[in-house]
């Protein structure tokens, strides 16, 4: 498959691309080294992570706004600074096997993988002002030099905004679910978000959607599929990227599919 576009960039090489959905989150610590590490071993040609800020502003990997669910701390993550974040444990909730797992500054995951893995930093913002994260976000990606092989995705398309306003180059994903609170499904938001790519959830995604994003020459990164059978369906309808928590699963598929 070509790039949509029809320009060279090294998100698109001719085929379909295995985006691990916070790295190998069934076999590792989600959103951990280990488990950005094991999905390069697994196959994955890229890895989807969640990026904000610390309470001192640095960029650090973690999903949800409170630390309670993947460590063993309590509040927001904005209230703590990086040593403090730095001290907790993000491995022990999956398995004892990983404790000690500490959470990683997004300049950490750009300096190990980087030249390993395509990224797709979704910048986890619910701000309609700006908090820093997108310039401290873009500052990592210019000094790293991955202009060409990180995308920004989020749902919040004041952040993709900001993002555009910093560095246009940079590619943009806009991500859409049906329960998205009913203001930002309006068209008015996705033109603000200045997306060159779509991200939707993979079921709300027909062949009718593909048809329209390509015409506007812009990707389909569909999340989150891990049943082989809606991969394969996912693939028949031409979709560019496909995020998954089972890498190895998808890489199967993939190479299944020819």
């Amino acid at each position: 498959m070509k790039p949509p576009s029809g320009e060279t960039n090294l998100f698109y090489s001719e085929k379909i691309l295995n985006l691990a959905h916070r790295g190998a989150r069934m076999q590792a610590p989600e959103n951990t080294l280990p488990a950005f590490r094991l999905a390069a071993e697994l196959g994955a040609d890229g890895i989807e992570l969640d990026a904000q800020l610390s309470k001192d502003g640095v960029a650090v990997i973690l999903h949800d706004f409170t630390l309670d669910k993947t460590t063993n701390g309590h509040g927001l993550v904005r209230d703590f600074t990086l040593p403090e974040l730095k001290a907790l444990d993000a491995g022990s909730h999956l398995s004892p096997e990983f404790a000690g797992t500490p959470i990683p500054t997004l300049e950490e995951v750009f300096a190990a993988l980087g030249p390993v893995l395509l990224i797709n930093v979704e910048l986890k913002s619910d701000a309609l002002r700006d908090n820093g994260l997108e310039a401290e976000v873009i500052r990592l990606i210019e000094n790293f030099n991955l202009q060409d092989r990180v995308i920004l995705s989020s749902f919040n398309p004041f952040a993709l905004n900001r993002a555009y306003r910093l560095n246009p180059r940079l590619k943009r994903g806009y991500l859409w679910a049906p329960d998205l609170p009913p203001v930002l499904r309006w068209k008015l938001f996705r033109r603000l978000a200045h997306e060159d790519m779509f991200h939707p959830q993979w079921d709300t995604v027909t062949a009718q959607t593909v048809k329209r994003a390509h015409k506007k020459h812009h990707p389909v990164n569909v999340w989150t599929t891990n049943a082989p059978d809606d991969m394969r369906r996912m693939i028949a309808l031409g979709v560019d990227a496909i995020m998954t928590d089972y890498p190895d699963r998808l890489r199967q598929v993939l190479d299944a599919s020819g």
